[in-house]
């Protein structure tokens, strides 16, 4: 069977794509591992949280969408603080489709958008040109099943496992939380400055009169908010024509 120039092509990227998306599907397993346990301790079931991962690609909204559930939050906490969790997708699909083809289809943006992840992100925009859709589908194609799969199962591991392990599992996740922050934190004092105010202030809406009344997830989300502002009026970033300027 012979294939014209442009199949081989398209052929190729998703090949590459799929081979780029091996090791991101390795990290993702281990990590979701994890989420599961933590899911499981909050009465998802492992079917529950395959679906819920499958739908959602984001660690830190899936997390905070279990939590919340567990406190029983309202339908609208849960979805301003997933809203909040994923803002950063939105500057992420901006800078992609700054890369993408004007010829593209909308079905095609919308699918390469569904799979916008920091990882999948990262080496997607990293090539060279006109991004192709398949080559997002085919990391997609490893790294989502590995998410869905490895919730699935930690959440069965959760129900398995010894206390003890479980424990250490579900504080893996915290840790894979502060490995996020870190790096951020010792490059950029403003950010360190900003994540010790988060801690601070997480507490001091716990333990304060009237405001410790309010519920967990409305907590996060008004601190979230409000800190978030304050550090984009007060810190300002500088374009680098303003800079120049």
């Amino acid at each position: 069977m012979k294939y014209s120039l442009k199949e081989k092509e398209n052929r190729s990227v998703l090949r590459q794509g799929i081979i780029d998306g091996i090791p991101i599907g390795l990290g993702y397993f281990a990590v979701a591992f994890s989420l599961g346990v933590a899911a499981r301790s909050e009465g998802v079931t492992p079917l529950q949280g395959f679906i819920a991962s499958l739908l959602c690609n984001t660690s830190t909204g899936e997390h905070a969408v279990f939590t919340l559930m567990g406190i029983n939050a309202a339908f609208i906490e849960v979805a301003l603080v997933t809203l909040i969790a994923n803002a950063r997708y939105l500057l992420m699909s901006f800078a992609m489709s700054q890369r993408t083809d004007p010829k593209t289809s909308l079905l095609h943006r919308m699918g390469m958008s569904f799979f916008i992840t920091d990882e999948i992100f990262g080496i997607s925009v990293a090539r060279q040109g006109y991004l192709n859709p398949l080559y997002t589908y085919g990391a997609a194609l490893v790294a989502a099943p590995c998410w869905a799969t490895g919730t699935a199962l930690g959440i069965i591991a959760g129900s398995a496992l010894p206390l003890r392990v479980v424990s250490a599992l579900g504080v893996a996740l915290y840790g894979m939380f502060i490995a996020i922050i870190i790096p951020p934190a010792k490059k950029d004092k403003i950010v360190l400055l900003m994540v010790l105010l988060s801690f601070g202030a997480s507490y001091a809406a716990s333990v304060l009169p009237v405001v410790r009344d309010i519920s967990e997830g409305t907590r996060t989300i008004i601190l979230t908010v409000v800190l978030s502002a304050a550090a984009a009026l007060i810190f300002p970033k500088k374009t680098e024509g303003e800079g120049k300027k």
